[in-house]
C-alpha cells in the first residue's frame, strides 16, 4: 500500500496590491513545496503570471486541476487575493481546500503596504462559506516557520483519509457471527452518507480461491511461509503454515480482484468448520502490508483502520483490538487484545503462531505476542439510529500481566470517561490502535466528511483547533 496525496497550488493576488510582490511570493512557496517533497500541480501555464486573479480564467485552471486528478486545493493568498475567484474554483472540485497568505511585513516609510494578504483571508473566509465550501486554514507565517511545513503535512494528511474513505471498498467474508448484534451495520447508510460499499463473499467462495492460489501461485504461497518463519515462532504443524499462507494469498486475490483496500472477515466459527484455520495469522501477514483486515466482522472496524492508517501514511502500522478488561492495579490502565491479527512487526518480540486459548485451542491461526509500547491513538467509527461519530484519544503503553493472543496494556487519562463513552454508545468493544499522534488529522479530516462528528475522551474540538492554529 502506498499514499500519495496531490495538491493543486493555486496562488492568488489582487490588482490594487503589489503585484511584484505577489508574484515573489508566488515563486517561493512553489519553491518550498518542492524543497518539501510535496507532489503539486500549479497553474503557471495557465497565464503569464500563474496566479489566480482574472475570472475568465477559472475554467482553464479547474479543467486543469481535474485533468491532473488533484486531492486537494491550496490557495495562497500572495497578496490581498481574490476571494470569489477562490471560490468558485473550490466550489467547482469539491476537494479539501487549504487558506494561507505569507505574513504581512510591516507598511513601507511612505505609509504603503504591499500584500495585505491577512485581511485577504478573512475576505476568502467569508465567500467560502457563503459558498458552502468546507475549508481549512492555515494561520499566516514565514515559510521557514517549522509550523508551515507542519500544518500542511497536516492538511495533506487530511485529504488522504477523505481520498480513501471516499468510494471505500470493503471485501466482506462470510455473514458476521450469528451472535454479534454488535457488528450489525447498515450498508445503505454508508453508501448514502460516506460512499463506502461492501462487497461480500462466501467462505465456499474463500475455499476456492484457496485452491487456484495452490495450484496457480505456489511461489507466492513458499514466499508467504518464509516471511512467518523468518518472523514468527512456529508452534503448530507444517500443514497449518501452509493452508494458512494460502488463506493470506487467497484473501489478497479476492481484495484486488474487487478493488477493495480493507477486508472484514467472520473469524470464528464458521471458517474453522470450512477451512480448518483461524485467520489471525493470516490477517496479520495482510495488516503488515499495509491491507488492513478486521476480525469477527466488524464493517465499522474495518472503516476505522483505512481511516487510522491514511491519517499516519503508515508511518507505523494500525491494529485492530477488543477493549477487554482493566489493569489489575493502575486506574486508568486497560488491556488492549485480539486473538492475533497485529501485525509481528509491532511485538516486543517474534510472536508465536499458536491456536487461540478462548476456543480451548481447537484450531491452529492464532498469534501471540505482546505489543511495543510508546504513545499511541486509539480510534473508533461508529454508529447507530443514523448519527455518526469518530470516538478519538490518546494511550501510552505500560507493564501489566501477561497474556495470551496479541495484546498491550495501556494508561488513559480517565478510564471512567472512557468506559461511559464505550458503553453509552455508539461505539463498542473494538477499537483501532496506531503509535504516534493522529488526532490532529483525523479532526481535521472530519471537516470533509458530512455525517461524522468528532467524540474525544481526553480532549476536545476546541483544543484540537488551537493545536491546528499553532498555539
Amino acid at each position: 500500500m502506498e499514499y500519495n496525496c496531490r495538491l493543486g497550488v493555486i496562488g492568488t493576488r489582487r490588482d490594487i496590491f503589489s503585484k511584484q510582490d505577489a508574484l515573489k511570493y508566488n515563486g517561493l512557496i512553489l519553491e518550498k513545496l518542492n524543497e518539501m517533497g510535496i507532489d503539486f500541480v500549479d497553474i503557471q501555464d495557465i497565464n503569464e503570471e500563474g496566479l489566480l486573479f482574472d475570472d475568465r480564467d477559472v475554467g482553464s485552471i479547474v479543467q486543469k486541476i481535474k485533468r491532473e486528478n488533484v486531492d486537494a486545493l491550496f490557495f495562497p493568498h500572495c497578496n490581498f487575493g481574490t476571494e470569489d475567484l477562490v471560490a468558485k474554483v473550490a466550489r467547482a472540485m469539491h476537494k479539501p481546500v487549504l487558506i494561507w497568505g505569507p505574513k504581512d511585513e510591516a507598511p513601507l516609510e511612505n505609509g504603503a503596504r504591499l500584500r495585505d494578504s491577512q485581511c485577504g483571508l478573512f475576505a476568502t473566509g467569508k465567500i467560502l462559506r457563503r459558498f458552502q465550501v468546507p475549508f481549512s486554514y492555515m494561520n499566516m507565517c514565514e515559510l521557514d516557520d517549522p509550523y508551515f511545513e507542519w500544518r500542511l503535512q497536516n492538511f495533506m494528511k487530511a485529504s488522504q483519509v477523505v481520498k480513501e474513505l471516499d468510494g471505500l471498498t470493503i471485501l466482506q467474508i462470510s455473514t458476521r457471527p450469528a451472535g454479534f448484534w454488535t457488528v450489525m451495520v447498515n450498508e445503505g447508510e454508508l453508501l448514502e452518507k460516506f460512499n463506502v460499499r461492501i462487497h461480500p463473499v462466501s467462505l465456499p467462495e474463500v475455499k476456492q480461491e484457496m485452491e487456484i492460489q495452490k495450484r496457480e501461485r505456489e511461489d507466492e504461497i513458499e514466499n508467504v511461509i518464509e516471511t512467518i518463519q523468518e518472523t514468527m515462532e512456529i508452534d503448530v504443524a507444517k500443514e497449518a503454515v501452509y493452508e494458512t499462507a494460502a488463506l493470506k494469498c487467497a484473501m489478497k486475490a479476492l481484495m484486488e480482484r474487487y478493488g477493495c483496500k480493507a477486508a472484514a472477515i467472520q473469524c470464528w466459527n464458521a471458517l474453522q468448520d470450512n477451512v480448518g484455520l483461524f485467520p489471525c495469522v493470516a490477517n496479520s501477514l495482510l495488516n503488515e502490508e499495509g491491507l488492513p483486515v478486521v476480525c469477527e466482522t466488524d464493517i465499522h472496524g474495518a472503516i476505522t483502520s483505512v481511516m487510522v492508517q491514511a491519517a499516519n501514511s503508515l508511518e507505523s502500522l494500525p491494529f485492530f483490538a477488543d477493549w477487554t478488561v482493566p489493569h489489575p492495579t493502575n486506574p486508568n490502565g486497560e488491556l488492549l487484545q485480539h486473538c492475533g491479527p497485529w501485525p509481528a512487526s509491532l511485538m516486543k518480540e517474534k510472536p508465536r503462531f499458536g491456536s487461540p486459548f478462548a476456543f480451548n485451542h481447537s484450531h491452529p491461526g492464532s498469534l501471540h505476542g505482546e505489543l511495543v509500547g510508546g504513545e499511541m491513538s486509539i480510534v473508533r467509527f461508529d454508529g447507530d439510529n443514523g448519527e455518526y461519530s469518530l470516538l478519538m484519544g490518546h494511550a501510552k503503553g505500560i507493564e501489566g500481566p501477561r497474556n495470551q493472543g496479541t495484546y498491550v496494556w495501556i494508561e488513559v487519562e480517565n478510564l471512567k470517561k472512557l468506559e461511559a463513552k464505550i458503553v453509552e454508545g455508539p461505539y463498542i468493544h473494538h477499537c483501532v490502535g496506531v503509535h504516534g499522534d493522529v488526532l490532529p488529522v483525523l479532526h481535521e479530516a472530519i471537516k470533509y466528511i458530512p455525517g461524522l462528528k468528532s467524540d474525544y475522551y481526553d480532549t476536545n474540538d476546541e483544543a484540537m483547533d488551537a493545536l491546528l492554529r499553532g498555539e
